[in-house]
């Protein structure tokens, strides 16, 4: 059973700015007892931290709950535990904080792998990755930068998809900056631009509501290693994690994740990040 507490953006918005956000799940303001499998098999439940605004990784569904990417390999997670799944609401600023103060006993929130905050929390191996692709129509053949000559391709202004597509780009390219990546997306749909630098985020986007356009990847840009998170002290339970995620990519579970939010096939997630 997946515990969790309906969600308004606006109501959650506030409740944290309020520093209430513990009284979305009941029993987060007291102390979590060690994250051991061994403990929370004991326990009965788990909790972890996920992202309610940043679909398709985290968001929320029509009855205002937790859904998305990680929501569905948390689901994984209690289940191989054979435990209750708790799921508690975090924001990219607060995702540390609920982690270090016994709020959730891991993340599973599309957090990268850095190495500042590889100081601060425990990762485990990748288990998804934020990736930016060159995006166009199925019909524009482009394989590699150099088709991209005389090609009128949008990216957000001084974003990673920016310095990127810049980098590699030949002298004959036609960049357009936007302002931000809704404006690069309707400047595609719109035919302004005929590709995109744009996160797999978008490409989900695109592949549901403008299924016609047959936007796909054409070649990889970045990308980012996300892992899920603990405490320091945590050892076990990353290593209970590192043991589950290799299991859900090798039996296929992870890349039907993918496939039903993303739409796409599951790329090779990247290789651990060396600091």
């Amino acid at each position: 059973m997946i515990l969790s507490h309906p969600i308004r953006r606006r109501s959650l918005g506030g409740l944290l700015a309020l520093g209430g956000a513990a009284t979305l799940m009941p029993g987060l303001t007291r102390a979590a007892k060690a994250a051991t499998p061994d403990e929370i098999k004991k326990r009965g439940h788990i909790m972890v931290g996920v992202l309610t605004d940043y679909p398709p990784f985290g968001g929320i569904d029509s009855s205002q709950n937790p859904a998305g990417y990680d929501v569905d390999v948390a689901r994984l997670a209690a289940q191989a535990l054979g435990v209750e799944l708790r799921l508690v609401p975090v924001t990219g600023p607060n995702r540390i904080p609920f982690l270090l103060t016994n709020k959730v006993d891991m993340l599973i929130a599309t957090f990268g792998i850095t190495e500042e905050r590889a100081k601060q929390v425990l990762f485990s191996n990748p288990y998804s990755a934020l990736t930016t692709y060159i995006l166009a129509p199925k019909s524009l053949a482009i394989r590699t930068p150099e088709d991209l000559k005389g090609i009128r391709v949008g990216v957000a202004r001084a974003s990673t998809q920016d310095i990127a597509v810049s980098a590699i780009a030949p002298r004959e390219i036609r960049l357009m900056r936007f302002d931000d990546d809704a404006t690069v997306t309707q400047s595609l749909i719109s035919g302004q631009t005929q590709a995109i630098g744009a996160s797999n985020t978008i490409l989900a986007q695109l592949t549901a509501n403008y299924a016609q356009l047959q936007i796909e990847p054409k070649f990889t840009l970045r990308a980012q290693a996300n892992g899920m998170a603990f405490r320091k002290q945590d050892e076990a339970l990353r290593d209970w994690s590192n043991t589950f995620i290799k299991t859900i990519t090798d039996n296929g579970e992870l890349g039907k994740i993918h496939q039903r939010w993303f739409n796409v096939a599951m790329d090779p997630l990247p290789p651990m990040p060396q600091f």
